[in-house]
């Protein structure tokens, strides 16, 4: 872990509030499931999740990345369209190497919304998916179009009856997450890492550092874990059934 310090292992969202909870033997791997992530950006699922994205697609698993806008926000000297044609094309990129399908909701970078039609809207979309399970961002963030994404696919699941799994996951600006489970993404670090790296827009703004902070995040969570490389998550405690289909090393309940 070079470069890792233990106050970055430790401070902010990386606290050892599940270090508790012992590890369970690994289940063997389910049938074939359909699982989306929903994010809010281009760039939102690939680097709070891009390994898990890619160990469901070495298992076989039906998958998609449903993002709820293009990224028209953000891109010096850009209008929103030309914004919104280049992250979404470099969304597309990314997906290709995790082996994912992308999928864009029509929603606005920086002015999405939240109210009857837009639950409407949602709920028809992501059903259309027939999920088995559905990652969205953790509800305690800094960003308000990340909080919009949890409302829309927290009401989905209730509207739905809970008839998919809810999982949460986290990045940089999430606040008080308690990970129920961590995924080794070890082997699959080489390609989040490429998929992270097809989104320019970034480079632009160095107050992001984005794979600075995702590798951080990754060692912290892997030590953990227990593993080199980990995502965390939260899985709703309301859940039924509830199965990640990983069979992985890491993965604790």
């Amino acid at each position: 872990m070079d470069g890792l310090t233990r106050r970055q292992m430790l401070g902010g969202s990386m606290g050892l509030a599940a270090a508790a909870v012992p590890f369970q033997e690994p289940a063997p791997p389910r049938s074939r499931l359909k699982v989306v992530f929903v994010g809010a950006h281009p760039d939102d699922v690939e680097g709070a999740a891009g390994g898990t994205v890619a160990k469901y697609a070495d298992l076989g698993h039906d998958f998609a990345l449903l993002y709820l806008t293009r990224g028209e926000v953000g891109m010096k000297g850009k209008s929103k369209e030309e914004a919104g044609s280049i992250r979404s094309s470099e969304a597309e990129k990314g997906c290709e190497i995790l082996k994912a399908r992308p999928r864009f909701l029509g929603q606005i970078d920086g002015s999405t919304e939240v109210n009857p039609a837009r639950y409407d809207q949602f709920y028809g979309l992501l059903m259309e998916e027939k999920p088995d399970l559905v990652f969205t961002w953790w509800p305690i963030n800094s960003h308000r179009d990340h909080r919009a994404v949890f409302t829309l696919t927290h009401d989905a699941w209730l509207k739905s009856k809970k008839a998919f799994g809810l999982v949460y996951y986290e990045n940089t600006g999430t606040q008080l997450f308690s990970p129920t489970h961590f995924v080794d993404i070890t082997d699959q670090e080489p390609r989040k890492k490429a998929a992270c790296f097809t989104h320019t827009w970034y480079k632009d703004r160095p107050d992001l550092a984005l794979w600075a902070r995702v590798d951080v995040s990754h060692q912290a969570r892997g030590f953990l874990a227990g593993c080199r490389y980990a995502e965390a998550f939260v899985a709703h405690s309301q859940n039924r059934d509830f199965d990640l289909g990983l069979g992985a090393r890491g993965e604790r309940r």
